[in-house]
């Protein structure tokens, strides 16, 4: 299934997105943010890919319809901190080259319609380092709603432990 917006098409991702994925998935800008470490290859890339991203129900990646280039991915996956089968956590990363353009926002505004108009989903949930502006501002933009602090939540690549913010937005009633 594809979701297009005025300057996207999320699509669902395959074996040939992998140099694209590597290609942001190396810059430690990115990965740092959520949790994860530079890829250090294409291999491990396409590694990640069969784990994360093929063949995984509502993972897509994002677009850019100018161009037609694939510059990140978006999803909606089972919550690990909730145990719901109508709930999803949102997750996102994207090259840092298209940072601050508002299509992080775009993608996520399409995927809150897609999971509660398709999915039925009853709520969507986020969670991001207390760091990380970015996020937060596209979450809040987006209608999440800030739950709290998850203090010691979690261990990162580097063996540094972060607290998450927790974020959620309910299906309209």
């Amino acid at each position: 299934m594809n979701i297009e917006t005025t300057r996207l098409l999320l699509r669902p991702i395959v074996e040939s997105d992998a140099e694209e994925i590597y290609a942001y998935a190396q810059n430690k800008n990115v990965g740092i943010h959520a949790g994860w470490e530079p890829h250090g290859s294409i291999e491990e890339t396409r590694e990640v890919m069969k784990v994360v991203f093929l063949g995984q129900e509502s993972v897509f990646g994002m677009i850019l319809k100018e161009t037609g280039k694939l510059f990140g991915t978006i999803g909606l996956i089972p919550d690990p901190k909730r145990q719901n089968d109508r709930t999803r956590m949102l997750g996102y990363a994207i090259d840092e080259g298209h940072w601050g353009k508002g299509l992080t926002t775009e993608a996520v505004q399409a995927l809150l319609r897609y999971g509660f108009e398709e999915l039925r989903l009853d709520l969507i949930s986020a969670y991001c380092y207390p760091h990380n502006e970015r996020s937060k501002n596209v979450l809040k933009k987006s209608g999440f709603q800030y739950e709290g602090l998850l203090s010691l939540a979690e261990q990162r690549y580097d063996g540094e432990v972060l607290d998450n913010e927790c974020y959620a937005i309910k299906r309209a009633k």
